[in-house]
This record gives C-alpha cells, structure tokens and sequence, in this order.
C-alpha cells in the first residue's frame, strides 16, 4: 500500500462564510495534515483522512479568531480537532472524485461531500514523487453545534449557516 503525506509549505485550507449576509469572511486552518492509503494508482480505492487543529484558525482579525476558538464556536480547548474520513471515493470524469466521509466536528460526526480535483502528477528537483489536488464543499455549521449568530435589525443573521470549504494540497508519495 502507497502513503502519499502533505507537503504542508505547498498546501492550503481556506473556508469562507457570508458575514452581515452582504460579503464574505475568509479564513485559513493553519495546521492540518492529510494522509492518502492507497494500493493503486485508483483513487477510489483510497482511503483520506485529514486532521484539523481548530486552534490553528485565522482570519486576520485576532479578537474574531479568538471568538471562532472559544466555548461559542470551535471550543478548541474541548475539541482541539476536526476529522475527516473517507468512506467512499466515486471517479466523476478523468479528473474529478467525489469523496464522501464522515465530518466531525466540536464530536458531532456527520457525512459530508467534498468534490476533488485532480491537478497531476509530477516529481520535483529532489525526485519526490508529487500529486496535486483541489478539493471543495460546503457543510452546515448548524449541523456540528456551531450555533452562535446574531440577528440583523434589517432582517437575517449576522453570520450564515453555510460555511464554504477550498483546499489547494499537494502530496508526496512516502
């Protein structure tokens, strides 16, 4: 069985949520690791599994981070993790994966789709074996206990439910 491990300075992982329903607040989770099992060069015989430290959260606004890692939000200290793995990798077309899994999040496991984009293969100056991919999703925070909002004197709520994900990562096979 083949390992492929992030090559964490050629990786990132952004989410964006709607704030004050009228534009979007971008983050990043920092410190993250994701780890491919795989027997072949077949994907969807793969097994994912990433491993999030919610402490790990930026969003250029330290006062916001800390409100994201306390009690109200992630609990960082309760939950320091956000899991992902993979139950099922379904080829859509030559370059693109659904990859379904179990999301946990705050201990709420749930399942979750996540779309994944094959970028290539390549090896670098060193003769490291590299694979890039793009992966995307969006969940429901509501979903994982992420309750805390605000309601607008104009109506709707200052921070919406949907919570979009965006990955850019690049593996190396071990």
């Amino acid at each position: 069985m083949a390992t492929w491990n992030l090559d964490k300075e050629h990786s990132e992982l952004e989410f964006k949520v709607k704030h004050l329903m009228i534009s979007n607040v971008k983050g990043q989770f920092q410190d993250f690791n994701v780890t491919v099992e795989a027997d072949s060069a077949d994907l969807t015989q793969a097994q994912v599994t990433v491993e999030i430290k919610t402490s790990s959260i930026t969003t250029k606004n330290e006062p916001r981070d800390q409100h994201l890692k306390s009690d109200e939000f992630f609990n960082s200290s309760t939950y320091p993790e956000i899991t992902f793995i993979s139950t099922e990798i379904t080829k859509i077309d030559q370059d693109e994966f659904t990859l379904l899994g179990d999301l946990t999040i705050k201990g709420v496991t749930k399942p979750a789709v996540f779309t994944a984009e094959f970028g290539g293969l390549a090896k670098d100056p060193w003769g490291n074996q590299k694979a890039g991919y793009t992966v995307s999703g969006k969940i429901n925070r509501q979903d994982f206990g992420l309750t805390w909002n605000a309601a607008l004197e104009t109506g709707g709520v200052m921070v919406s439910e949907e919570v979009k994900f965006h990955a850019d990562v690049q593996f190396v096979l071990a």
